[in-house]
């Protein structure tokens, strides 16, 4: 009976970036020197003030269960965080702390998508998206989009594949594994289409904070109705932690307070009371001086992959990540992914995790390692393209 699994794991491909990850580390355990450009998770540590609050957390014996929805102190400030930066008013009873966005992503799966219903994505997109539709018995639409969108799902193409059966739309900006951004228009454009279709609207704002010299609207900021995941993964550097959290119209917070009662009972109470420093003044300078960091590492390294022939023809605006052609060299995407690792120690992601379109013909480079690793990595391109 071995073999006797659900058939739905069939259709739910492994996350390639995490095997390329356990390979190059495997390697490096080896003694191989790996320059790691494959994984989205920013090297800095966690800051010291958010590390400190979780050890005085537990030194008071914050040790217990907490509210499905979170503890009231950090929903009430992230609702503080929303004034702040965006100058919105979001009610703290809107706001649900997850584990982590893939959190989120399974609660919305659950709350939203029936048996054979499915919800637009771009494709190229996180792979994660249409898998966690899957597990629900849903399906992700992927919409081909390509440089001439800004990799990105205009409200024109999602009318164009809108079938009988989609839910919705689900977007991301700033998009991974592309770092487009979408313009305050095209989001209200995306929101009035799925106000037509009657159909829900989930943006991905995880990698907002690291926008570089471009604004990134919330979806927030043009309707209630909306959707938004959001995490402390990324800006807030704290991926282990596995803390996110999602924004969600009135009416749909109980329904999601009993998927997460019984999916996760509550989230890392040590976690919880750690965040809440992510938010203090000093911690924010120092996780602004990391975004102006990041953005100094996608200011060398995107001309230097260009010079290089990859093709990458827009300067994306945000998250981590370039995503390139490699038409010049090869179009086996997976093939050349491991022939840079195993035989040259370069670790970076090929497009089949990502979806599907010229998905052999991409791959994606992480800015996530320092400077000095970047300039070894461009290096040894340059000696192997040669």
């Amino acid at each position: 009976m071995i073999n006797n699994f659900a058939r739905r794991l069939a259709d739910i491909e492994p996350f390639r970036v995490v095997e390329v990850l356990t390979r190059a580390k495997q390697l490096a355990a080896a003694g191989r020197d790996i320059v790691h450009m494959e994984a989205g998770e920013p090297d800095f540590t966690t800051v010291a003030a958010v590390i400190n609050a979780a050890k005085a957390s537990l030194d008071r014996g914050e040790t217990y269960y907490t509210p499905a929805a979170g503890i009231p102190e950090l929903r009430q400030a992230i609702s503080r965080y929303y004034r702040s930066d965006y100058g919105l008013d979001i009610a703290p009873e809107r706001i649900m702390i997850t584990p982590g966005a893939s959190g989120a992503l399974l609660l919305l799966a659950g709350l939203l998508v029936n048996p054979g219903e499915g919800m637009l994505m771009t494709d190229p997109g996180y792979p994660c998206n249409r898998h966690f539709l899957r597990l629900v018995e849903g399906e992700g639409q992927l919409v081909p989009v390509g440089p001439e969108d800004r990799f990105q799902l205009s409200a024109e193409k999602a009318e164009q594949h809108w079938r009988p059966n989609t839910k919705g739309i689900m977007v991301a900006s700033p998009a991974n594994p592309t770092g487009e951004i979408l313009t305050a228009t095209q989001l209200r454009d995306l929101h009035s289409l799925c106000e037509r279709k009657q159909g829900f609207l989930l943006v991905d704002e995880i990698y907002h904070g690291l926008n570089y010299g471009v604004d990134a609207p919330s979806i927030l900021s043009i309707t209630d109705k909306a959707f938004v995941i959001n995490s402390f993964s990324k800006y807030f550097g704290m991926t282990g932690w596995r803390l996110g959290w999602l924004v969600a119209p009135e009416e749909a917070v109980p329904q999601l307070e009993k998927l997460a009662q019984n999916l996760f009972i509550s989230m890392s109470t040590m976690g919880q009371y750690a965040a809440l420093a992510a938010f203090e003044p000093e911690t924010r300078v120092e996780l602004n001086r990391r975004r102006d960091e990041f953005a100094a590492r996608r200011d060398y390294l995107l001309p230097a992959l260009q010079s290089l022939g990859f093709d990458i023809p827009h300067c994306p605006a945000g998250a981590l990540y370039l995503y390139a052609g490699i038409e010049r060299f090869n179009t086996n995407s997976q093939q050349f992914c491991l022939d840079l690792l195993e035989n040259h120690g370069i670790a970076i992601t090929p497009g089949e995790d990502f979806g599907r379109y010229k998905a052999d013909q991409h791959v994606r480079f992480a800015y996530t390692t320092g400077l000095d690793r970047l300039e070894e990595g461009v290096a040894r391109l340059r000696r192997v393209l040669a």
